[in-house]
């Protein structure tokens, strides 16, 4: 009895030994899951006074048009928007003809039957699947998102949607990535189903810009922060006349608070 409890201690001590060894090894604790923060990014719509730049706007839709719009939908964003100011502020006759590049599944007709029509500026992006399930069959089973607020939907959104798009990096020798997937430091686990979509010139731009991946990835996330807060220079400069309102007021009370206690003893 007294050699068996004693081959147990030992056996038991054994394998806490090599536990110990194997989480301590590099090939468990080199692998980093975490996401890195975005790097801080310079943007034109920064601040209290900041604003949109209308090129990069229209650029970034180009972007969004012939890059991200075959996988991802902008269901809240109708071409009409493009117009409106604050925006990317295409011509009506322009937007008319983004619009119609589109063919948009309408209906029931009087036959009760779904038709196919030309898109027209009152309809909003269409979605480049029919429904969910057909997205995640035609991604591996990866869901895109929608991208009309991505922006907004994660913290510090727009220089996290730039990190990401121009963060793709080979992986560390010892970690572990599985067939399908890519490292991209920025993203949630690391792993990411999505491949580099911007590469060097895979935009003509029709202003003639030089479509650098740089380039691309500033002018999408311009694109992407105006669909997601299409009112925000709308309400900058509101703020500018309230704030002078609220101290105009904050003055005035302050007079006349002097002036009805101006006669009144404080003890």
């Amino acid at each position: 009895m007294m050699f068996s409890l004693r081959a147990v201690t030992i056996r038991s001590l054994a394998l806490i030994a090599a536990a110990a060894l194997l989480a301590a090894s590099p090939l468990v604790a080199a692998e980093d899951t975490e996401p890195q923060a975005p790097p801080p990014q310079d943007w034109s719509f920064d601040g209290p006074t900041g604003i949109f730049d209308r090129a990069a706007l229209q650029r970034g839709y180009q972007v969004y048009r012939e890059v991200c719009a075959s996988c991802h939908s902008m269901k809240f964003v109708a071409f009409r928007n493009l117009a409106d100011p604050g925006g990317p502020e295409f011509s009506v006759d322009a937007v008319e003809a983004l619009a119609a590049e589109f063919t948009i599944e309408d209906g029931p007709d009087e036959f009760g039957d779904m038709f196919e029509r030309e898109g027209k500026p009152s309809d909003y992006f269409p979605s480049p699947y029919r429904n969910d399930n057909e997205a995640r069959a035609s991604n591996g089973g990866a869901l895109p998102p929608d991208l009309s607020v991505i922006v907004k939907a994660r913290p510090n959104g727009a220089d996290y949607v730039f990190a990401l798009l121009t963060g793709y990096e080979d992986p560390p020798a010892d970690f572990n990535l599985a067939d399908g997937m890519n490292y991209n430091p920025y993203f949630n686990g690391r792993r990411i189903a999505m491949a580099p979509q911007l590469t060097e010139g895979i935009v003509e731009y029709m202003d003639g810009t030089d479509a650098t991946v740089d380039r691309m990835a500033r002018d999408v996330v311009q694109f992407l922060t105006w669909a997601a807060e299409p009112r925000m220079e709308e309400r900058k400069a509101l703020a500018k006349p309230v704030l002078i309102y609220l101290v105009l007021i904050a003055i005035l009370l302050y007079m006349s608070y002097k002036r009805i206690w101006r006669d009144v003893e404080h003890g």
